[in-house]
């Protein structure tokens, strides 16, 4: 069984079929998925989403590309958000300074604000990290996040950003990009030790190999897995049994 842990089920192109999607999920061995929030908006929508369906969990934040255009109350919001039984994160959160939505101070602050609340609630925390390694590692070693715990999802970066990371003891995860034909992450996955890893689609984005092009899904999570277990040299069954264990241990899943 395996366990997406980051997906985005309130958008749009899955508004007429979510509850054929999260069925297919099942059929094809997901046992859990969480549903992550990028603004107060999807954030409440990915709770509805979870209050619905048993297998599926929230996480609830604000995005780097949304948090320019956040309020105050939006943060204390999130917050009471936070309070429903079925989120188990904050997040998605972090830096973005490739589409740079907003000033890098704006995006670092609001970025710390929400390491405070996750710290302050004993919720791990789901970070996003593009073209930001330097003041990632800067925030993540200065204010806690090792101690609150947390993935970095999607993850960029080289071989030595990897090993930083890795010293914190936070998870790393993988999207469906690992199966492209171009892809230069197969050291990345080879590197990543098997007890800080977990699996996720990303979905809608970054559909893999050899699905490209479709809508992405949690059901083609077995796609990256498979993937994943060639590069570990396990079975698929052995690298879903740890990653599945892995999610339930960071967010707490009861499953």
């Amino acid at each position: 069984m395996f366990i997406d842990t980051h997906t985005h089920l309130d958008f749009d192109s899955y508004d007429e079929d979510r509850e054929i999607v999260i069925q297919r999920a099942i059929e094809n061995k997901v046992s859990g998925i969480i549903t992550i929030g990028t603004d107060l908006k999807s954030s409440e929508q990915a709770v509805k989403i979870a209050e619905k369906y048993a297998s599926v969990f929230a996480a609830v934040g604000i995005h780097p590309s949304d948090c320019a255009s956040a309020h105050y109350n939006d943060f204390e919001k999130i917050k009471e958000l936070t309070q429903h039984e079925k989120v188990v994160a904050i997040g998605e959160i972090g830096l973005d300074y490739y589409h740079m939505h907003a000033d890098k101070e704006t995006q670092k602050n609001i970025f710390k604000k929400q390491i405070k609340l996750a710290t302050e609630l004993n919720l791990p925390l789901i970070i996003h990290n593009r073209d930001s390694h330097d003041d990632m590692y800067e925030i993540i070693s200065n204010e806690g996040v090792a101690e609150t715990g947390g993935v970095l999802h999607s993850f960029s970066g080289d071989e030595s950003f990897l090993e930083k990371i890795l010293l914190t003891n936070l998870y790393i995860s993988f999207t469906g990009n690992i199966t492209f034909k171009k892809s230069t992450t197969d050291p990345l996955v080879i590197q990543t030790p098997l007890e800080n890893l977990l699996l996720e689609t990303d979905s809608p984005f970054l559909t893999p190999a050899p699905l490209r092009g479709k809508r992405n899904e949690p059901a083609f999570l077995v796609h990256t897995a498979k993937k994943i277990a060639d590069l570990k040299g396990i079975s698929i069954e052995e690298l879903g049994s740890i990653t599945s264990d892995n999610a339930k241990t960071l967010f707490k899943l009861n499953l």
